[in-house]
C-alpha cells in the first residue's frame, strides 16, 4: 500500500495487523454490547426495569473504558503495548465464554449456573480485557509512524476507524438475531469466537510491529519535566469537554433502543410503491443502531477524500476546530430523542425510520470528535507518556457513561427526577452549553505535535 501523494511513502508493514485485529475485537464486543439492553430488559430470569437496566449498562461500559489507563500504565512502564495487548486480550476471551456458558451447560444437559454470577463475571472481563488493550491499540498504531510518514497518519486512523466500524455493523446485525433464533448462547458466543480470531491475528503481526521499549522509571521523570506536565495538562483540559459528547452518544444503546421499542418498527411502511413483502419488513430495536457504523462507512471516505483536503486548504490541519463543529452536531442530534418522547407521550407512533435521521447527525459529530481526538490524544501527548494519554482520553467516555448511570439510578429512585421529556431536555441544554463553552477555550490552544523518534 502506498500513500496518494507524491512522496509514495510505503505504509509501515504492521498497519493491517492492528487494523484486521481492531475489526475482529470491534465485532465481538459491539456484537454482545448490542444485545444488553433486550437481554436484561426482557429475560424472564432477569427482567430489570428500563432504568435499572441502563443504569448497569452504562456502569459497564464506563469500566470498559476506566480500565485503559491500566492497561497504558503497564504498557508504558513496564512490558510494552503488545504484552499487554496479547494477555489481556486471553482475558477478554475467558468473558465471552462467561456470558455463553449457562446457554451452553443447559444445551449439554448440565444444570444451570447462576446466571447473575455468570453475567457479573462476563462482563468483569470483558471490562477488564476490552478496556486493558484499549488504549495500547490505538498508541501501536500511532507508533508505527515518524516523521517521513507522518502525513499517512490521519489516513490510517481513518482506515482504523473503518475497521472499528466494520466489525460493528456486522455484529449490530447478527447478534440481535442470533439472540431472537437461538438464545444467549450463540449471541455471545460468536463474539467470543471474533475475540479468539482477534487474538490470532495480534499474534501473527508479533515480529511486523515497530518497537517501542517501556519506559520504565523514565516514565515518571515526565512528571518533573514542565514541558510534558505543560502538554499532558492542556490535553487534558480538552478532554474534559468530551464527556458530555460521550454522555450523549452512549444512550443510543440503551434509551434510543427503548424508544425504538415503541415505534413502528416496519420501516418501510410508508412506501407504497414498494412491494407488500418490502413495506411488511420489521427490524428488531436492537438492530438500528447498527446505522451507526453503517454510515461511519459512508462518512470516513467522503471525509477523507473531499471534506478533509478542501477544510485543510481553507482553516489549516488543527484538530480543535473540527472538535468544535462536532459538538454543536451532538447538540442538534439530542433535539431527535427529546421529540421521539414528546410524541410518545402524546400517544404517536412514529416509524423507527426517524431515528435514521438522528443517528446521521450523530454520527456526523462522532466523525468530527472521536476520531479526531484518537490523532490530538496521540500527536499532542509527551513521547513516553502515549499510551497512558490515550488511556486518559478514553476515561473521558467513562465519566461520561458514569454521569448517565447516575442520572438513570436516580431516576428510578425518583420518578419526579427528570420526568419524562425533561431527561431529554436536559441533555440538550448540557451537550449545547459545553460546545459553547468549548469554542471559547479552543481559541487559545496552541497545537503542537511530538511523535517518536
Amino acid at each position: 500500500m502506498k500513500s496518494t501523494n507524491n512522496t509514495s511513502v510505503k505504509l509501515p508493514p504492521a498497519v493491517p495487523f492492528i487494523v484486521a485485529n481492531e475489526t475482529a475485537e470491534r465485532f465481538s464486543y459491539y456484537g454482545m454490547n448490542t444485545i444488553l439492553m433486550v437481554y436484561l430488559t426482557s429475560a424472564a430470569y432477569l427482567a430489570m426495569p428500563k432504568a435499572e437496566a441502563a443504569g448497569w449498562i452504562h456502569l459497564f461500559k464506563g469500566a470498559v473504558y476506566f480500565f485503559p489507563l491500566f492497561g497504558a500504565l503497564l504498557a508504558d512502564i513496564l512490558f510494552g503495548k503488545y504484552r499487554v495487548m496479547f494477555w489481556l486480550s486471553l482475558v477478554y476471551c475467558v468473558g465471552h465464554l462467561a456470558l455463553a456458558i449457562p446457554d451452553i451447560f443447559v444445551a449439554m444437559g448440565f444444570p444451570q449456573p447462576d446466571l447473575r454470577l455468570c453475567l457479573f463475571w462476563g462482563l468483569a472481563l470483558i471490562a477488564l480485557g476490552s478496556g486493558g488493550i484499549k488504549s495500547c491499540t490505538s498508541a501501536i498504531l500511532g507508533d508505527q509512524f515518524s516523521a517521513k510518514d507522518q502525513h499517512l497518519m490521519t489516513h490510517v486512523y481513518h482506515w482504523f476507524y473503518l475497521g472499528i466500524n466494520t466489525g460493528a455493523f456486522f455484529s449490530t446485525l447478527l447478534t440481535p438475531w442470533l439472540l431472537k433464533h437461538y438464545g444467549p448462547g450463540w449471541a455471545f458466543g460468536v463474539p467470543g469466537i471474533f475475540m479468539a480470531l482477534a487474538t490470532l491475528i495480534l499474534w501473527l503481526g508479533r515480529k511486523k510491529y515497530r518497537p517501542v521499549k517501556p519506559a520504565g522509571k523514565a516514565f515518571f521523570a515526565e512528571f518533573r519535566n514542565r514541558d510534558s506536565l505543560m502538554a499532558l495538562g492542556k490535553v487534558s483540559l480538552v478532554f474534559l469537554f468530551l464527556i458530555l459528547f460521550w454522555a450523549v452518544y452512549e444512550q443510543t444503546s440503551t434509551l434510543w433502543v427503548k424508544q425504538a421499542q415503541g415505534m413502528n418498527n416496519q420501516i418501510f411502511a410508508s412506501c407504497s410503491f414498494l412491494p407488500e413483502s418490502i413495506q411488511n419488513f420489521k427490524i428488531l430495536p436492537s438492530q438500528v443502531q447498527a446505522v451507526n457504523p453503517l454510515l461511519i462507512l459512508t462518512l470516513i471516505p467522503v471525509f477523507t477524500r473531499w471534506l478533509y483536503p478542501w477544510w485543510h486548504r481553507t482553516w489549516g490541519h488543527g484538530t480543535l476546530p473540527k472538535i468544535a463543529v462536532g459538538l454543536f452536531l451532538t447538540a442538534i442530534a439530542q433535539i431527535f430523542p427529546f421529540c421521539f418522547e414528546i410524541a410518545a407521550q402524546k400517544g404517536i407512533v412514529l416509524n423507527i425510520a426517524w431515528q435514521i435521521l438522528g443517528y446521521l447527525i450523530l454520527t456526523t459529530a462522532e466523525v468530527f470528535v472521536s476520531v479526531t481526538s484518537l490523532e490530538f490524544a496521540y500527536t499532542q501527548s509527551p513521547k513516553s507518556m502515549k499510551s497512558v494519554v490515550m488511556g486518559i482520553y478514553l476515561m473521558t467516555i467513562t465519566a461520561g457513561n458514569f454521569f448517565v448511570a447516575g442520572i438513570n439510578f436516580l431516576c428510578e429512585k425518583n420518578s419526579e427526577f427528570l420526568a419524562g421529556n425533561s431527561y431529554y431536555l436536559f441533555f440538550l441544554i448540557l451537550a449545547l452549553a459545553n460546545a459553547i463553552l468549548f469554542l471559547v477555550v479552543s481559541r487559545f490552544y496552541e497545537e503542537k505535535t511530538i511523535l517518536q523518534d
